[in-house]
């Protein structure tokens, strides 16, 4: 019961459902609810409600996962591809995008991890200053002769 108060203060606009009032509407089947959270909630709420439709998803929500892959929190973005994904959608074009879209997550953890990798690698530049130190005596010292 305490639950269906949540649904309606949520619809309200008033406060967002916790974990387990999208748990329990997980249980309880209500897809409508999920389905409404996914859409406005926010990014917890979605992430949240995305890994629920995962779990208990109809193809009837595939439009509302679709629309949720395309989120600007990539968490949220990932949980509905997965959802996609766990769904099973046979439809060649969901497929397709589903794929483009694990490539597009493949590339951008990897250029994350390029980048951790980078910031990482500690460069020596002493070996550097010691060979220009070298020439630069080299060159003091080719300057102090007379020119013949």
């Amino acid at each position: 019961m305490a639950h269906f108060f949540t649904y309606t203060l949520f619809k309200m606009k008033l406060i967002q459902p916790s974990e387990d009032t999208i748990m329990d509407w997980r249980v309880t089947k209500a897809i409508d609810k999920i389905e409404y959270a996914l859409i406005h909630g926010d990014y917890r709420t979605r992430q949240l409600a995305a890994e629920a439709l995962e779990h208990v998803g109809r193809p009837s929500s595939i439009p509302v996962l679709l629309n949720a892959m395309n989120d600007k929190i990539q968490k949220v973005s990932i949980a509905a591809l997965n959802a996609l994904e766990a769904l099973g959608c046979t439809n060649d074009l969901v497929i397709s995008i589903t794929r483009k879209r694990f490539n597009w997550v493949k590339e951008i953890r990897d250029k994350e991890e390029k980048q951790r990798v980078k910031k990482e690698r500690k460069y020596t530049i002493h070996r550097w200053e010691r060979a220009s130190k070298k020439s630069f005596e080299l060159v003091k010292e080719r300057l102090k002769r007379p020119i013949r």
